[in-house]
């Protein structure tokens, strides 16, 4: 479970000190695919906690993810229309719930923990 973590966070490491310039026309199209990037890696992490966890998925859904959303907007720029916020919301809410379900899974794994401790230490008391 620690390895996708390590990987956001030297990602992050190394996104932060690289000064990379990008052009104000591409920020658009990548702020949209990084947030279709972390649903997918947000998603992973619930997988990994829910025992469900498979590889390919989580690599081709985060490609998949960040061409379509990145897609999405270039075409809506073409258009005329805002679609990117069609993007930003789905995967908004797709980050929040699996967010909140990483939460709730490693909260309720806590609280066993320490109900076995206590009852593991009212029969040794």
């Amino acid at each position: 479970m620690w390895l996708p973590i390590l990987g956001l966070l030297l990602g992050i490491g190394i996104g932060s000190t690289l000064a990379i310039p990008i052009p104000g026309i591409f920020a658009k199209y990548l702020s949209v695919a990084l947030l279709a990037a972390l649903d997918s890696v947000f998603g992973g992490l619930k997988s990994i906690i829910e025992d469900k966890f498979d590889g390919a998925v989580l690599l081709t859904g985060f490609f998949t993810n960040a061409l379509l959303a990145a897609l999405l907007a270039f075409l809506g720029d073409r258009l005329g229309v805002d679609l990117y916020m069609a993007a930003v919301f789905v995967f908004g809410v797709r980050i929040f719930q699996n967010l909140a379900t990483i939460r709730r899974e490693m909260l309720a794994n806590w609280m066993q923990k320490r109900r076995l401790s206590a009852q593991g230490a009212n029969k040794d008391g």
